[in-house]
């Protein structure tokens, strides 16, 4: 049984939110801000551990399991609500969500810091001219937990120079391995297929992300039909980051718009 942390109750006011991680983290990163945030006001909010990942468990070892999968992890979850959830994803997670929205129906979609609909591919070579003795253990040993090993290697890869070392510290401590099958069909197997998604997609991105280039944030919100919006003096991190709440605000707004609009528009 896949873990999943809630908050909020599920009142009918407005479909449930359904968070989705990104690699090497678990449910709980959702829980550090942004799960409470949106109870608070008045949403129902969940987050899920992907199989593998946190409290939830995998039939087949980490390594191999596929996006694929992992699809079907959120599919679960929001086959068990009363309603279509907005899904939200976060890096791995927002590819994940754009993946699940291809087959499954929603009344919106949010991408933070995504990793592309084009692939993982520029990411991997900027992240080979970077850091290239990780990258090359990374392929030897088929573990991507080697890409944020120590503590330099997270921070880089997600964090910001305000984000206190306290923190990067804490949060470091809580990684986990993540599939090297999954990083594959992010780099080519398995790519998003932006026309086949229709629900409304909010695509937000962070200024300081080495992981997910401007261009490629902007080009991943132009393939959906919309303009992305970046947080200036963010890095990758945008959930746990200094100015997390401005990011919540921003989704809290446009979800608020999309409900009024859909009140005001005849049946």
């Amino acid at each position: 049984m896949l873990e999943v942390i809630e908050r909020g109750t599920r009142n009918g006011s407005g479909p449930s939110l359904l968070f989705v991680h990104g690699a090497w983290h678990a449910a709980w990163c959702w829980d550090e801000h942004f799960l409470d945030f949106f109870a608070s006001r008045g949403h129902h909010t969940l987050a899920v551990s992907l199989r593998g990942h946190g409290g939830s468990p995998s039939s087949k070892p980490l390594r191999w399991v596929k996006i694929a999968d992992y699809v079907d992890d959120v599919a679960a979850v929001a086959d068990e609500l009363p309603s279509r959830p907005v899904v939200i994803g976060h890096s791995m997670g927002g590819f994940i969500v754009q993946k699940y929205l291809e087959s499954h129906s929603a009344p919106a979609g949010v991408l933070l810091a995504s990793a592309p609909s084009s692939g993982i591919w520029r990411s991997s070579l900027r992240a080979t001219r970077r850091h290239p003795r990780a990258v090359l253990a990374e392929t030897l040993t088929l573990s991507p937990h080697r890409l944020v090993g120590t503590v330099e290697l997270a921070r880089d890869h997600m964090f910001s120079a305000q984000m206190p070392d306290a923190d990067v510290e804490r949060y470091f401590a809580r990684l986990q391995e993540e599939s090297h099958r999954a990083f594959l069909d992010m780099l080519a197997l398995n790519l998003p297929k932006p026309k086949r998604v229709s629900a409304p997609m909010l695509v937000l991105g962070a200024d300081q992300d080495h992981a997910s280039s401007l261009k490629e944030v902007r080009a991943t919100a132009r393939a959906y039909g919309t303009d992305a919006e970046i947080f200036p003096n963010m890095a990758h991190h945008m959930l746990l980051e200094p100015g997390w709440e401005k990011v919540a605000e921003r989704i809290d707004a446009w979800l608020r718009k999309l409900q009024s609009e859909a009140l005001k528009s005849p049946e």
